[in-house]
């Protein structure tokens, strides 16, 4: 009987601990993301304030800033991650096209203002990418946790699914033309 009630208690309490570490890894999974929507919206503060910056000296890259003020204003509003990953790498594209055409201007380049605005946004884009790497590595293991088994019995039970990487983009990872005409 003693033998009987410890293998029903075996079978009750190891489905139980399996669910609550799954709950902790896909918790960990919601914190990660959480955390990088915060670094997304200090990168979306700053935009406004580059773009102001900037205007005076770069007139001939209106498209460009206009540009990103509309980007800007998608990324204010709430999207699935996956929406959010390609409107991030968007954003991400077309601040290093402000960076670069900003090299075409020297008194832009001396601005303080700009300096700071310059700084900051590569403070921030640092922290986004540490940001990403927390939870890519986040998400790496709670898919080792709901496909490994026999937690993956459980986690199918629980209807536990994957979760979406933070990738760069294809066109992120294009090297940006810098031009030194005159």
């Amino acid at each position: 009987m003693p033998l009987l009630i410890g293998i029903l208690l075996l079978l009750v309490l190891v489905p139980v601990i399996i669910y609550n570490n799954l709950i902790r890894k896909k918790n960990a999974v919601d914190n990660a993301f959480f955390s990088m929507d915060v670094m997304l919206k200090k990168r979306y503060d700053l935009v406004p304030q580059l773009v102001d910056t900037v205007k005076g000296y770069m007139q001939h890259e209106r498209t460009l800033l206009e540009s990103l003020t509309l980007l800007r204003q998608q990324v204010a509003e709430k999207h699935a991650v996956n929406d959010s990953v390609k409107l991030d790498n968007q954003l991400q594209n077309l601040l290093a096209q402000v960076q670069v055409t900003a090299e075409n201007y020297p008194d832009l380049k001396a601005s303080e203002n700009f300096l700071r605005l310059q700084g900051a946004i590569n403070e921030t884009e640092e922290q986004l990418a540490a940001s990403r790497r927390y939870y890519n590595a986040a998400v790496n293991d709670y898919h080792n946790a709901i496909q490994s088994f026999p937690s993956s019995l459980v986690a199918g039970l629980a209807g536990m699914g994957r979760k979406d990487y933070f990738s760069t983009a294809e066109e992120t990872k294009a090297v940006p033309s810098v031009s030194f005409k005159s």
